[in-house]
């Protein structure tokens, strides 16, 4: 489980192909300590099992269904990725509850400067774009934003400074794949009416 606060930016060092996916080794500092083999930590918002570290750096397994359904897939030596570790209980919950299980990509498709900040505007696929909702929390690529408005094939997001200077976000060019997470309440709140709607779906 984590919040969507970035605790760091790493560095991915290498990346290893392997017959069941790929592995990325990922340069960082903060992130680094205290981790263990075994340890969750999301990159670019997708929950990943640390299974190799040195003093400066850690290793994840991506398999062939993350490489194919979230952008970690599209990352190679020499980029940045947003890194959080797991939280722990009795930590401030500063963003919102996030499961590091990303629902789908997005599509930067628009980027507008706002006095000292940004407006983002990204393409959404309808399966995420369906538990999204105005002052709502949705996750880009790890971190926890709430939603400024919802278009009819996407949504907008307004970055502050730190957003900027302090995730990956500030970087996005026009065109970049990002990983998405909805709101999991969205998600059982959904399937807990379904039944009750008619038409809906009884399993």
């Amino acid at each position: 489980m984590f919040t969507g606060l970035v605790e760091e930016v790493g560095t991915v060092r290498a990346r290893v192909p392997g017959t069941a996916g790929a592995r990325l080794v990922i340069a960082c500092g903060v992130v680094r300590d205290g981790l263990a083999i075994g340890d969750s930590v999301a990159v670019n918002g997708a929950c990943l099992t640390v299974v190799e570290l040195t003093d400066d750096s850690f290793a994840v397994d991506c398999v062939e269904e993350t490489l194919r359904r979230t952008s970690v897939g599209d990352r190679h030596a020499g980029d940045p990725v947003n890194l959080e570790r797991a939280m722990r209980v009795g930590d401030r919950l500063g963003g919102h509850i996030v499961q590091g299980h990303v629902d789908g990509t997005g599509t930067v498709r628009g980027i507008t400067p706002e006095g000292d900040g940004v407006l983002m505007s990204i393409a959404c696929p309808e399966e995420v774009l369906r538990y999204v909702v105005e002052k709502g929390s949705v996750t880009v690529d790890g971190v926890s934003l709430t939603v400024a408005s919802r278009e009819a094939d996407g949504f907008t997001i307004a970055l502050i400074p730190h957003t900027m200077a302090s995730t990956t976000l500030g970087r996005d060019a026009v065109g970049r794949s990002v990983n998405l997470e909805a709101d999991v309440v969205a998600k059982y709140v959904e399937a807990l009416v379904r039944p009750h709607i008619p038409g809906g779906e009884t399993s």
